[in-house]
């Protein structure tokens, strides 16, 4: 069975997309109709901007978005994933090419999203670290006895956890996290503490968008970040788009589900190629690659 992935942010580079619009109408069009629905021109962004310009979370977002979702459609009509499942942002790319979601209200609810996790980093100053080699449990148990916040908050592969939270309960787990044993505590160059509680006003002013938002059943299952399952339900694809802003990232336990549930092989679409090198690390058997 294939599975079809879709990155998250960290993704973007100058320059992204700008083959698909040069070489196809197909995706000229989409993009120009992104434009209109964003209300500017993010394709100038995209081709021309600085990086400085697609490091904000208002530009990035729909920017890996559109490059992810563009890319899919255009494999044509042959290109029939039995599953899909998408990092962080990178699952509304998964929710639109299984069907569940529109390209406008996909764009539409990115951008929604984007803007919502931009106010909640400006109102609460917080960060990210990558922790390498160091048990989850380990990991949560330190996060767990720290007073100020911070949590597990991507489990990308065994051995690759990234937390989050307020800037003293970052610092105060990875100098505890290195004392435990870890290989290495990295900061990451984030805008705020994604997939954490402070995340919590993004979470709400979002919620009332995906609740008015259609979804359907999609046409392959979506392995979604919260509870790392198929799923079908549109009712349920909502809840967990909602609590995904402040839940974690449960990458490697979609991997190992999709596995077990007959994935053998694994395409990222989309800029980067991070994925793939998770993917590796969970499942070294699967096959994998790039559209």
């Amino acid at each position: 069975m294939k599975a079809a992935v879709f990155p998250g942010q960290g993704a973007q580079f100058v320059g992204m997309g700008k083959d698909l619009y040069d070489n196809s109408a197909r995706a000229q069009q989409l993009f120009e109709q992104a434009n209109t629905i964003l209300g500017f021109r993010i394709t100038d962004l995209m081709f021309a901007g600085t990086d400085d310009d697609l490091r904000q979370t208002k530009v990035t977002q729909p920017a890996i978005f559109l490059h992810s979702v563009i890319s899919a459609l255009e494999q044509g009509a042959d290109f029939k994933p039995d599953m899909t499942a998408g990092h962080s942002l990178g699952e509304f790319s998964a929710l639109v090419i299984a069907g569940a979601l529109s390209f406008e209200d996909g764009v539409k609810l990115v951008y929604k999203r984007a803007l919502a996790m931009q106010k909640a980093c400006e109102k609460t100053l917080g960060t990210m670290a990558a922790i390498l080699a160091l048990p989850d449990a380990t990991i949560e148990e330190v996060c767990n006895g720290i007073t100020d916040v911070v949590v597990a908050a991507n489990y990308n592969s065994p051995g690759q956890v990234v937390i989050s939270g307020s800037n003293a309960g970052v610092d105060a787990a990875c100098e505890k996290l290195l004392a435990a044993g870890a290989k290495r505590a990295l900061k990451l160059a984030v805008g705020g503490a994604f997939h954490s509680p402070l995340m919590e006003p993004a979470r709400e002013e979002l919620a009332a968008a995906i609740a008015a938002t259609p979804i359907a059943a999609p046409k392959c299952p979506v392995y979604q970040n919260v509870t790392a399952k198929g799923e079908t339900n549109p009712d349920t694809i909502k809840a967990n788009l909602i609590a995904q802003l402040t839940a974690p990232v449960k990458w490697t336990q979609s991997v190992q589900a999709m596995v077990a549930d007959g994935a053998t092989s694994f395409t990222e679409i989309g800029p980067g190629n991070v994925l793939q090198g998770l993917i590796k690390k969970i499942a070294p058997e699967v096959e994998v690659g790039h559209a």
